[in-house]
């Protein structure tokens, strides 16, 4: 059992996680989080003052975990393109991976996310910049001719949307979704390639 005194802001998310994936997040409440720990639920408003901050939070957390080894990978030495590639199927691993281990977890998550537009933004802006930073390194090692980096980072963010927007989550499981992710990924390379 949980203190108030050890309590921690993580210990908190966690059990937030817990609870939302048990009761969804129209019935989950800052007191079946305090009861899972424990605790008060005053000693969870002392880490987050109110439902939406942990909710927030929560949503936060989640995508802050998919930045971590993307963000390795935009910065590692090697083939722009090889790089490229790795960042782009770690991504659809990762949320393919969210979507089909954990599908009510997930589920949940998207109406957090929708709750937070805010934090998507910032989550987005964070990858398109990774992206940016790999072909970045691709123009400066002659890899790849590029006008406008930060536009083709988005282009080509966008252009991958249906292998990690979560719309098109229910697609993700079906047959030959790594080939048409293959195909489209030769595609971008083709547009990128130096001539």
């Amino acid at each position: 059992m949980t203190t108030d005194t050890t309590l921690t802001a993580d210990q908190i998310l966690l059990a937030a996680e817990d609870v939302l994936r048990r009761f969804g997040p129209a019935k989950a409440t800052v007191v079946d989080v305090a009861r899972i720990l424990g605790v008060s639920h005053s000693s969870v408003y002392r880490h987050f003052p109110s439902k939406a901050a942990l909710r927030e939070a929560v949503t936060q957390r989640w995508l802050d975990q998919a930045h971590q080894e993307l963000s390795t990978i935009s910065v590692q030495s090697g083939p722009a393109s090889e790089r490229l590639h790795r960042w782009l199927t770690t991504l659809f691993a990762a949320k393919r991976r969210k979507a089909l281990d954990d599908p009510e977890l997930f589920a949940t998550y998207m109406v957090l996310v929708e709750e937070n537009s805010g934090i998507v933004d910032a989550h987005i802006d964070t990858l398109v910049r990774q992206i940016a930073q790999i072909f970045q390194d691709g123009v400066d090692s002659k890899e790849f001719r590029l006008a406008h980096i930060l536009n083709t980072s988005r282009a080509v963010f966008d252009a991958t949307a249906p292998f990690h927007d979560p719309a098109y989550a229910p697609t993700w499981s079906a047959p030959g979704a790594d080939d048409r992710f293959e195909a489209v990924w030769k595609l971008v390379l083709g547009g990128l390639r130096a001539k």
